[in-house]
């Protein structure tokens, strides 16, 4: 997995220097239409890591998130 920095360009994401292979499925996160938010180098790490754990299906269903949050009541 990478993670780069990319602009909007005319509606697409552009990477400066980076060729992905057409097709390539990518995450997007966007700071929003008025806020920022910055993270620190171990929350960078958590939010990759995380992203890994999804790819290896790591990960609870939304069936299974309602589920046990009704379980819990």
């Amino acid at each position: 997995m990478q993670y780069m920095t990319g602009t909007v360009v005319g509606g697409k994401v552009v990477v400066e220097g980076m060729v992905l292979p057409e097709g390539s499925v990518v995450t997007v996160l966007t700071h929003g239409e008025n806020g920022t938010f910055t993270l620190t180098t171990d929350e960078e790490d958590e939010l990759v890591e995380a992203i890994a754990g999804i790819e290896r299906g790591e990960y609870v269903s939304p069936e299974e998130l309602q589920a046990a949050l009704k379980a819990r009541r």
